[in-house]
C-alpha cells in the first residue's frame, strides 16, 4: 500500500493525497477503507514512536555489515572475475562469519574476516551515494 501510494501521489493528476490514499486503499485494502477524517498520511510514527527506531537502526547496520562483507570479494585483485582470490575470500568468510556464528561477538567475528571494523563505504557505493 505505501509503495503504491508514494508513486501515485507524485503523479500530476489533480488529486489530493487523501484522494490518492482512498483510491489505493480501494484496490489493496477494500476491507479497511480510511475514514473521512483519517490523517494517517500526515502522522507517520512507525519509526519515531514505540521504540521501533532502534530496530530500524539494527536493520541498517546489518546492511552496512553485509555490503562491507561483499566488498571483501569486490576488492580482490582482478575483482570478482579472479576465481582463485574469490575462493580464498569465500573460505575466510566461511571460516569466520559462517562458522563462528553466535559463539563470538559479531564485531569480533567481522574484524577476524575483514581485519577492521565495519565501514559504511560499500553500502554507500552500492546505493550510488559514494
Amino acid at each position: 500500500l505505501h509503495s503504491n501510494f508514494d508513486a501515485a501521489a507524485h503523479k500530476d493528476g489533480g488529486e489530493s493525497i487523501f484522494d490518492v490514499q482512498r483510491r489505493i486503499a480501494e484496490k489493496y485494502s477494500p476491507y479497511n477503507m480510511p475514514l473521512d477524517d483519517d490523517r494517517f498520511l500526515c502522522a507517520f510514527s512507525h519509526i519515531f514512536a514505540g521504540g521501533y527506531a532502534a530496530g530500524y537502526y539494527s536493520y541498517k547496520w546489518a546492511e552496512v555489515m553485509s555490503a562491507d562483507a561483499f566488498g571483501a570479494f569486490e576488492e580482490v585483485d582482478g575483482g570478482l572475475d579472479n576465481e582463485e582470490e574469490v575462493q580464498r575470500v569465500g573460505k575466510l568468510f566461511r571460516d569466520t562469519v559462517l562458522s563462528l556464528g553466535g559463539g563470538i561477538a559479531p564485531g569480533e567475528v567481522f574484524r577476524m574476516f575483514r581485519g577492521r571494523d565495519p565501514s559504511p563505504e560499500a553500502l554507500l557505493r552500492h546505493n550510488g551515494l559514494d
